[in-house]
């Protein structure tokens, strides 16, 4: 190969790598809201509530656009296949974890929020909280893997643990849910899936960095 189209290689592997983490960026911020969104629900703020479903609405949104973009550089071949098929895999799997955010708000908005008991609300907040801490090792260990695959793995290690630590939350939520005797059905059954879907945002977290360890392996 000349050193022309190597060249022409390596440009497209930046580009390619910057829109990886432009998506990563987007699906961070659908759980950043998410978490805000949830604060704010706990008190009773349904307009500010609203204001921030809204924005993980279009982060969702823009985060399908740049993957689409980025599986329409992948497509291209100029990377060599197992690094394409890496990269695929890992962008699918970081848009997982906003389409779980944009889930979770879905259930969140279907909600009456001033018929949600008090501890159930302290709980929803709580594992947000988790799933947030969650997003952020995942950004540290997604952004590390280029320059510094050392420090990518100990972030993932990271995400591990606060996934297990969300998990605990989620079954002390669903004790909780199951000890309220005069809540309505409606209400339980929308709270129930809304503390899966805050499971589901921490699983998705995990499941990334388990693709960047196989990554980071390769290297």
């Amino acid at each position: 190969m000349s050193e022309l189209l190597k060249w022409f290689e390596r440009r497209r592997e930046e580009k390619v790598l910057t829109l990886v983490r432009r998506h990563l960026a987007t699906t961070i911020s659908t759980v950043e809201d998410l978490e805000k969104a949830m604060r704010v629900a706990a008190v009773d703020d349904e307009r500010e509530m609203k204001l921030y479903i809204d924005r993980v609405m279009n982060a969702e949104r823009e985060a399908d656009g740049l993957r689409r973009e980025v599986m329409n550089e992948l497509a291209r071949g100029e990377l060599p296949p197992a690094d394409r098929e890496d990269l695929m895999h890992l962008v699918k799997r970081v848009d997982m974890v906003a389409d779980w955010s944009r889930e979770a708000t879905r259930i969140l908005e279907a909600t009456p929020i001033r018929e949600m008991p008090r501890n159930l609300k302290k709980a929803c907040v709580e594992m947000a909280e988790g799933v947030k801490e969650c997003a952020s090792a995942l950004q540290k260990s997604v952004n590390r893997i280029a320059e510094k695959p050392e420090e990518a793995l100990r972030a993932a290690d990271l995400v591990e643990r606060q996934e297990e630590m969300v998990d605990g939350l989620f079954q002390n939520a669903r004790g909780l849910l199951a000890k309220e005797a005069e809540i309505k059905v409606g209400v339980a059954i929308c709270m129930n899936e809304l503390f899966e879907a805050l499971e589901m945002v921490a699983d998705s977290c995990e499941d990334v960095c388990d693709q960047v360890r196989v990554i980071v392996v390769r290297r």
